[in-house]
């Protein structure tokens, strides 16, 4: 592992759950990675602009001022061995700074490629951990069928190739001080077993 893209989202800048359990993990890659760089982009902190119909018509054109920020993203993404995405769920998926941000690296000729038997993913070299936050339960029960935020990931990631893909949930936590706690201990345990994975693949 040389490069990792570490994304952050979640609106809660101080108490967030998503936030603490992916700095751990980061914290912990870096122990067990020394050598590798890390680039961390605050999406809340410095939110990507939406795409705009000036972008759409500049897409042909690549040096164009409104695609100055999708160029940035995308080098920093094509650069990195693995992508650390921390999203808290918001009306059942991502939030929208996130979203923005896929909206300017989702590219043809940049992230993926039209070919005779449909599109194909150009960032099959990378890998993704996803680091999940919810107030409910939905990896499970009656509420799964309302998870868009990990499906999503996952569809999106792997239409750019990104099939290798880790999960880190922290779910239930609106269900009181019990459950929160019981979730982050969960997903701590998950963060060591994830990153001694991850060690042993690399």
């Amino acid at each position: 592992m040389n490069k990792v893209l570490h994304l952050l989202s979640s609106v809660n800048t101080h108490s967030s759950t998503s936030r603490e359990i992916g700095g751990l993990l980061v914290e912990k890659l870096k122990l067990a990675q020394p050598a590798a760089s890390f680039i961390q982009r605050d999406l809340t902190v410095h939110a990507p602009p939406h795409i705009s119909p000036e972008f759409l018509f500049s897409l042909g054109t690549p040096e164009a001022e409104v695609l100055a920020a999708s160029r940035e993203y995308l080098t920093e993404l094509k650069d990195a061995d693995l992508l650390v995405i921390e999203a808290a769920m918001y009306n059942f998926t991502i939030p929208s700074t996130l979203k923005a941000w896929f909206d300017h690296i989702v590219r043809a000729g940049h992230t993926f490629q039209m070919t005779a038997n449909g599109p194909e993913g150009l960032l099959k070299n990378t890998k993704a951990i996803l680091v999940l936050g919810s107030g409910w339960i939905y990896s499970e029960g009656p509420a799964k069928a309302r998870d868009h935020q990990e499906p999503y990931l996952r569809t999106i990631l792997g239409y750019i190739g990104i099939t290798d893909v880790e999960t880190i949930r922290i779910e239930g936590t609106a269900l009181g001080e019990e459950l929160k706690q019981s979730a982050l201990q969960r997903a701590r345990a998950r963060v060591a077993e994830v990153v001694e994975t991850y060690d042993v693949r690399t």
